[in-house]
C-alpha cells in the first residue's frame, strides 16, 4: 500500500463514509487538532519515567484515536468504528482525582515552566482546549458529535493540568503563581 494517494491534492479528503469534504472542513480540522494533541501527548509519554504515567499516557492515545474516528465518521459509518463511553471520562476523572489527592490546593492559575515535561503537560492541556473548540465548531455547525467525546476532552484538559503539577511535585520544581501585575 503507498503512503499517497493523490485523491486529496486538490484540497478534498474522504470522511469516514466516503463523502468528501474541503481540508479546511471543521471535522477535519478538529480530528487535526486531536492528531496534534496526540503527537504532543506521544512526545510527552516519551518524557516520563514512570511506568504509570506512561500507560496511562498510551491509554489517552488509543482514546483520542477512538476520538479522531468519531469526528471523521457521520451517520451510520460511525456504528462500525469504537466509541468513547462515559466509562473513559470515569476513568480519567478517577486518575485526576488519585493525582490531585497528593498535591496541595491551588487557589489561582499557575504558570507554565521549571521542567520540560511539566511544561510539555500545559503545551499537551492548551492543544487539548483547542480541540474541544473545534469540535464544537463541528457541533454548532450542525455536526452530529456524541456528548461523551466533548465530556473525555474537556477532562482530559484537567488531567494534563493535574499531570504537570504531579511532575513539578516530583521533581522539587516550585510552581511559579500568576499575579496579576498591577500598574
Amino acid at each position: 500500500m503507498k503512503v499517497y494517494t493523490k485523491t486529496g491534492d486538490c484540497g478534498q479528503t474522504a470522511l469516514i463514509g466516503g463523502k468528501r469534504v474541503s481540508k479546511a472542513h471543521p471535522r477535519i480540522e478538529a480530528y487535526g487538532t486531536i492528531d496534534e494533541l496526540m503527537a504532543h501527548t506521544g512526545l510527552l509519554m516519551d518524557m516520563l519515567t514512570e511506568a504509570k504515567d506512561k500507560d496511562f499516557l498510551l491509554w489517552i492515545l488509543d482514546r483520542l484515536m477512538t476520538v479522531s474516528s468519531v469526528l471523521a465518521a457521520e451517520g451510520d459509518s460511525r456504528k462500525k468504528i469504537p466509541q468513547v463511553t462515559a466509562v473513559d471520562t470515569t476513568r480519567l476523572e478517577c486518575c485526576i482525582d488519585e493525582i490531585d489527592r497528593d498535591l496541595e490546593p491551588s487557589d489561582c492559575f499557575l504558570l507554565p515552566g521549571g521542567h520540560v515535561a511539566a511544561s510539555q503537560c500545559h503545551v499537551a492541556r492548551t492543544v487539548c482546549r483547542r480541540a474541544e473548540r473545534r469540535i464544537v465548531d463541528v457541533i454548532e455547525g450542525g455536526g452530529d458529535v456524541p456528548t461523551q467525546v466533548t465530556e473525555f476532552i474537556n477532562r482530559l484538559s484537567d488531567y494534563f493540568f493535574v499531570l504537570s503539577r504531579k511532575i513539578a511535585k516530583k521533581c522539587n520544581i516550585s510552581t511559579k503563581k500568576w499575579i496579576p501585575f498591577v500598574d
